[in-house]
């Protein structure tokens, strides 16, 4: 071997392991992937992406503790794969970022089941159905879409209300965006806007805080949520719309949604155009 060649072989080497020094620290520090359901039950927990601010699909409670719709579906879940659970409670933008980045392994958090979504995580089939409205005082006067544009109107930013209302509104309707469902709420209550884009519960949450004192105005459209996983993950996937057929069969869904939304199960649908259940 000549010493052009015991050189270059070095350098080779000096390069490779400058490279591997260089890309150990991201592999200590990139989250893992929980890809299936056997991986999850290696570590022994499910870590689950939840609302922390919108009850009654996720709250935190007065203890610390997460409750509501989502939480006590999110539990069931982890029990049938055996393992503990963890919440990390999240706002409405940063839902599907936490999902793709892994630092959840599923979502149960309100996710509304929309073709553009579609495209960035994996739906389940549905477990929860849900509405968009136009929530205002009851002296205010709103009748057609048209009306909205002499209102100033909150959204929760990059949500399902946030992307009827500025589809339904006039063009130059003067939209707030907030962080999460109770900023958004907080907002009315303040007086910082006239009406705000809501949800199934937004009345029953605001007329807790001033008696009577809103109602529903205009209803845009009805919605179904599903769980969420990465794109491509097909066992998750298929845990899940496993687990979701057999606690609407056993009556266990029945149950969660007598105790958190005080009506009757609903009847999903088989499919959603533009949403595919499974991952293909």
């Amino acid at each position: 071997m000549t010493d052009l060649t015991r050189a270059t072989l070095n350098r080779r080497h000096l390069l490779l392991g400058a490279s591997v020094a260089v890309a150990a620290p991201a592999l200590l520090t990139r989250p893992a992937l929980a890809i299936t359901p056997a991986e999850i039950k290696s570590k022994g927990k499910l870590v689950i992406g939840i609302q922390g601010d919108n009850p009654p699909f996720g709250f935190v409670n007065t203890s610390g503790k997460q409750e509501g719709f989502d939480a006590d579906v999110g539990e069931l879940f982890a029990k049938e794969l055996g393992v503990a659970v963890e919440f990390v409670p999240l706002a409405v933008a940063n839902r599907i970022p936490a999902l793709t980045a892994g630092r959840v392994d599923i979502l149960f958090a309100t996710m509304a089941m929309l073709p553009e979504r579609a495209k960035a995580v994996q739906f389940s089939k549905p477990y929860v159905a849900n509405y968009i409205t136009l929530v205002a005082p009851k002296a205010t006067v709103v009748k057609t879409n048209a009306d909205m544009g002499k209102l100033v109107i909150g959204v929760p930013r990059a949500s399902v209300q946030d992307a009827q209302i500025t589809k339904n509104a006039p063009e130059g309707t003067t939209i707030r965006r907030f962080d999460d469902d109770a900023a958004t709420i907080q907002s009315l209550l303040s007086g910082q806007v006239q009406a705000v884009g809501g949800n199934m519960f937004y009345v029953q949450r605001l007329n807790a805080q001033k008696p009577d004192g809103f109602e529903d105005k205009l209803e845009f459209t009805r919605l179904y949520n599903g769980a969420c996983t990465r794109l491509g993950e097909k066992e998750i996937n298929a845990a899940a719309n496993a687990f979701i057929d057999k606690i609407v069969g056993n009556g266990e869904l029945a149950k969660i949604y007598a105790k958190w939304m005080k009506v009757p199960l609903p009847n999903f649908p088989a499919s959603l155009e533009g949403v595919s259940f499974v991952v293909s």
